[in-house]
Parts: structure tokens; C-alpha cells; sequence
């Protein structure tokens, strides 16, 4: 493995200055398998395209002449301060893109003074990424396994000192990620040894990710679910298990009872589900679509804002996922009404290309853009950010906005 100053140097390259530059770089270095994992979404990809054209639709109104010296970045999610308003998102496999990488990404989030999210799907135990890192931690929950398991999961990130619980909704299900099963994914994790053979170049052109992997243990579980009479879940069977465990809103009372402190739900799209959501307890929904890994087809997660921020009224607080790659972006989603957005990808293949580094120089780019953003747009402070600052299109605005804007038009 190469060391950190070295990797350092390679990501402060002239030649990276945004994500998409990190994102060539995790290319280069990943072999295809991983690299697709990181960046490949459902069926025929629309919804993924949606997220970052979304985007596009939403333009800025400037203020000029407003003498913006430095810009206030921090927010305040679910009673906490935080230095910036986004937060490292839940990514399962980190430790395949970089050997120990959710521990590197803890750090990272740390130093900048922000969250760090751990998959219910990372290779890391709970506590081996609680020690890694002395900044604040959220645990994602999936429950592969059951209640029993689940409940023994809470318990554990409850005890290691993680402060907030995220729930995600939107997977009963795996989506068909067509690129996965192009690379051989299935052949691959079940350990098909023939069949798995017509993939293994896409390893051999890269021997040094292979020996890296290999120092770091191959790892082939996931060691916060502990089934019955099995173990540590081997991550060949992520598929089966979720789709023998059903989610409902009913479930999210005996998750709350268990977890005892912030719950966050993740994968809310709809206003009708963000009234289930706060029903059933959560203190903060996150609008987000799974980075269109799941169900092709939907709007993008930016689209589908509003309606969610009209419905919740206040009443608990919203932050939004997918398509983020510029600072920007954030300013546009902050000004739609979340509190803090979730990045992904974006730190993923940063974490890819360069490993703790790496993500660093995500998060840099990242605040770097929102401060320029920021004082082009004349704004001095996150929390100032609201609708004035952007245009939207007639359709985004919610049904009881188009109706209003109806009656004055007449």
C-alpha cells in the first residue's frame, strides 16, 4: 500500500479539482468490479442521470454588492453543531474500495468536523471504527436476519457511543444493478470458482488493489450481523436476506424502543411517507432515492424535496441524498429546505482512488465550491439559505403551491 503522504501528493495534483477528477482516479485504480459497485445504479440508470440533472433545472438569483468576507458553514442536525452542512453518507463495502476504509472515512469526516454514517454492509466491526475515529458516528440499519439480529446490531453501535440511528426504507428488495452482474458479482462473492473465472482479468491488470486486499484480509462478511448458528453474514447474501425481511412502519417503533435516542429515516420520497415517517417516531427524514440504485425510474431526490419539506412543516428536520458533486448543489439543496444534505459517491470514489486522503480532498473540493457558491450568491451563512436564492419550475412547487399560485394568477 502506498503511503499516505504519497497519496496525498497524487490527490493535491493540479489535475484533481472537483469530483469527477476523483472519480477517474478510483477508475484507474479499482478493478471493474469494484469501480462499477461505486458508480453503476438500477436497470437503465435514469433515475441516477435524474439526481444530477435535477440539478441543472434549478438556477441561482445572486445577490450583488453584498460584502460577503468569509462564510459561516455550520448547521445544527438533530441538536448537534456541525462544522458543514453534509454529512458522509452510509456505503456499504468501503473496506473493498480501500483496505479499512470505513475507518478512514471516519477520520476524515472527524477532521473536518462532520458525521460519518457506517453501513449496516461494511466490513468493519462497530467498534473497530468507533476506536478509529473520536468524531460522531450514525449507524445505518438494514435487518438482514430479523428483529433479534438487528436488535443485537442497536445494542452494539448504542454501547460503542453512536449517536443517531438511520433506518433505510426503500430496500425491500436489491435493485437490479445490471453492471454488478456483468462484472460477475454473483459468480464472484458466492465463490463459483469456474464460473467465476471469465471475470478475474478485470483483477489481474490490478495487482496492486489485489495486494492490498489481500493484506487487508480479503474480507468476505459483514461483521455487525451475527446470524443464528452462522456467524458474521457472508456478503454473498445480502440478496436473499432482505427479501425475506420486510421493513413496515410498524417496525420502526420496536427500532426506536431498542435504539433510545434520534432516529433518522432514509428513503423517504413522498410526502404521504414523510407523515408515516414522523408518525412512527423519526426526529429527521432523509429525501433520497438510493442514488438510483433501487427502483429506476423515480425523480430525482432534489425534485422530490419540496414536497417533502412542505409536508413535514417543520416538525422535524429533513437533509437529502443523491447526485451531489459540487458545492453547489448543496447551496441549491439548503435553499430547497434541507438542513443538510448526505454525499456518497462522492466521497466513494475519493475514498477509491486515494483511501483517507482521498476523502479529505473530497471534502475539501466540496467546501471550497460552497464557499465560492456562497459569497457569488451573496449569502454569508448556511443558515441564511432559503427559496430566494434560486428559481425552480412551475411543477416542482407542491400541490398546495400551485393551487395558491392559481388563485393569484386569476
Amino acid at each position: 500500500m502506498r503511503s499516505e503522504s504519497a497519496l496525498a501528493r497524487q490527490v493535491r495534483s493540479p489535475r484533481v479539482v472537483n469530483i469527477a477528477d476523483l472519480r477517474e482516479r478510483a477508475r484507474r485504480r479499482l478493478p471493474g468490479l469494484v469501480f462499477d459497485y461505486i458508480d453503476g445504479a438500477a436497470e437503465d440508470e435514469v433515475t441516477e442521470a435524474r439526481n444530477r440533472a435535477a440539478f441543472s433545472e434549478v438556477t441561482f438569483r445572486p445577490r450583488q454588492c453584498v460584502p460577503v468576507r468569509a462564510c459561516d458553514l455550520r448547521t445544527t442536525v438533530l441538536g448537534a453543531e456541525l462544522a458543514l452542512p453534509f454529512l458522509l453518507a452510509p456505503v456499504g463495502n468501503c473496506r473493498s474500495f480501500y483496505p479499512m476504509g470505513d475507518a478512514h472515512a471516519a477520520r476524515a469526516a472527524h477532521a473536518a468536523g462532520t458525521v460519518f454514517i457506517q453501513s449496516t454492509f461494511s466490513g468493519m466491526r462497530i467498534e473497530d471504527v468507533r476506536a478509529a475515529s473520536a468524531g460522531p458516528l450514525w449507524y445505518q440499519l438494514y435487518v438482514p436476519g430479523g428483529r433479534a439480529v438487528a436488535e443485537a446490531t442497536i445494542a452494539r453501535a448504542k454501547a460503542a457511543g453512536y449517536t443517531a440511528l438511520v433506518v433505510t426504507i426503500d430496500t425491500p428488495v436489491a435493485g437490479l444493478r445490471e453492471r454488478d452482474i456483468r462484472r460477475g458479482v454473483r459468480q464472484i462473492l458466492g465463490g463459483q470458482r469456474l464460473a467465476s473465472l471469465p471475470y478475474l482479468w478485470q483483477f489481474v491488470v490490478r495487482p496492486r488493489w489485489v495486494l492490498d486486499f489481500l493484506a487487508d484480509g480479503a474480507p468476505q462478511v459483514f461483521p455487525n450481523v451475527e446470524l443464528p448458528g452462522v456467524g458474521p453474514m457472508p456478503s454473498g447474501d445480502v440478496g436473499t436476506l432482505l427479501e425475506q425481511t420486510l421493513v413496515t412502519w410498524h417496525d420502526l417503533r420496536w427500532m426506536r424502543d431498542a435504539w433510545r435516542g434520534p432516529l433518522v429515516v432514509k428513503g423517504v420520497h413522498t410526502a404521504d411517507d414523510a407523515r408515516c415517517a414522523m408518525e412512527a417516531g423519526a426526529d429527521a427524514i432523509v429525501v433520497s432515492n438510493h442514488g438510483g440504485r433501487q427502483l429506476d425510474g423515480v425523480s430525482g431526490s432534489l425534485r422530490a424535496l419540496p414536497e417533502v419539506v412542505e409536508a413535514v412543516n417543520g416538525r422535524v428536520e429533513v437533509l437529502m441524498d443523491g447526485g451531489i458533486r459540487r458545492g453547489g448543489d448543496i447551496v441549491k439543496a439548503l435553499s430547497l429546505g434541507a438542513k443538510a444534505v448526505l454525499i456518497g459517491r462522492a466521497y466513494a470514489w475519493a475514498l477509491g482512488a486515494a483511501g483517507g486522503p482521498g476523502v479529505a480532498r473530497a471534502i475539501e473540493i466540496l467546501k471550497t465550491d460552497l464557499v465560492r457558491t456562497m459569497r457569488l450568491l451573496g449569502c454569508d451563512a448556511v443558515r441564511n439559505l432559503d427559496t430566494t436564492y434560486v428559481d425552480v419550475p412551475a411543477a416542482w412547487r407542491p400541490a398546495a403551491l400551485r393551487a395558491q399560485s392559481s388563485v393569484k394568477d386569476t
